[in-house]
């Protein structure tokens, strides 16, 4: 009985916190994996008299996070939080579970001091499936190109009618944009639905050239982006569709290693072979034009010393 009271007092803050507009209402988007900052607009300049709460209508209960401006360790998410020199609350690698109501409120001496701070946080999230045939799965090896992908884009509030709410009167808009910022509403290629006002789903055949490729889910009000939550496409290593550029270049790598040394040393046999059939060819063609050169300079020779004599012997001839 107290677990429903509990859950009719939170109902009757979302609600009226929705119908009267409170200027201390915070509304802070964000997507899943990212770090976020909850402010506490009613701080004391001390933060050992802030506390923290948490509220979800999903547990029926209310987590105390802070305390005192000190953390809470039986919190199951202990390690995530931090609170700033601010008094804010810091959560780090968001998920869908941290989506709901958090109030900040100040204690001095037992006694409330100020407003409460309410800030509702709202988590963006993407997942993808794939198909072929008449099987299915959101497994990432299961994309490939060829077969028809679904990525469904999930805004996460802490009630189904809050979130219902911001769509229908706050005009906020979910849409799927490429990474020029196009929506893709238009793109003949996609089929886009919204099967509720908080989420909306592309879905599309999936080309060769779409690897890398990234689609961005965005959240906007009154035009301006409040938050946004992209996919990437990755697909499996199939050689029948993609050949990994890491993977040819591998190969191109590991041959040279297993060959390298047998190569190198039949180049070294087949260059010194070549060196010496050089040397015998030069040797074989050079040896009668050296033979050769030998008779003429011999014959040279001889013809100079059998004229000197006589030169010799018929100068003191003509003296006389």
């Amino acid at each position: 009985m107290a677990d429903q009271c509990d859950l009719c007092l939170l109902g009757l803050i979302v609600l009226s916190s929705l119908l009267s507009g409170s200027s201390g209402d915070d509304h802070v988007f964000i997507s899943c994996g990212e770090n976020v900052r909850l402010s506490c607009n009613n701080a004391l300049s001390d933060c050992t008299s802030t506390t923290w709460t948490y509220y979800n209508r999903f547990s029926h209960s209310a987590v105390e996070l802070i305390a005192g401006g000190m953390k809470r360790k039986h919190t199951e998410r202990h390690e995530s939080l931090s609170l700033g020199s601010d008094c804010s609350l810091n959560i780090n690698n968001v998920t869908i579970e941290d989506r709901g109501f958090y109030i900040c409120r100040q204690y001095v001496n037992g006694q409330k001091q100020r407003p409460d701070a309410r800030v509702f946080l709202h988590v963006l999230h993407v997942s993808a499936s794939s198909s072929s045939s008449s099987s299915s799965s959101s497994s990432q090896t299961e994309i490939s190109p060829g077969r028809s992908m679904t990525l469904s884009c999930q805004l996460y509030s802490d009630t189904g009618y809050f979130c219902d709410y911001l769509v229908r009167s706050q005009d906020m808009k979910l849409l799927w944009v490429n990474q020029a910022g196009v929506d893709l509403q238009t793109d003949s290629r996609y089929q886009i639905s919204a099967p509720d006002p908080c989420i909306i789903s592309l879905t599309t055949t999936l080309l060769n050239e779409d690897h890398n490729r990234e689609w961005r889910c965005e959240v906007t009000q009154r035009n301006k982006l409040k938050t946004s939550a992209t996919y990437t496409v990755k697909y499996s290593v199939d050689s029948s569709t993609l050949i990994p550029v890491s993977s040819s270049n591998s190969q191109k790598k590991s041959s040279p290693t297993t060959s390298a040394a047998p190569t190198q040393g039949v180049t070294t046999a087949g260059s010194l072979l070549r060196v010496i059939v050089s040397i015998v060819e030069m040797a074989v063609f050079a040896a009668p034009t050296v033979i050769l050169l030998q008779i003429i300079c011999a014959r040279r020779a001889g013809r100079k010393d059998s004229q000197r004599p006589e030169e010799i012997e018929i100068e003191p001839t003509i003296l006389q």
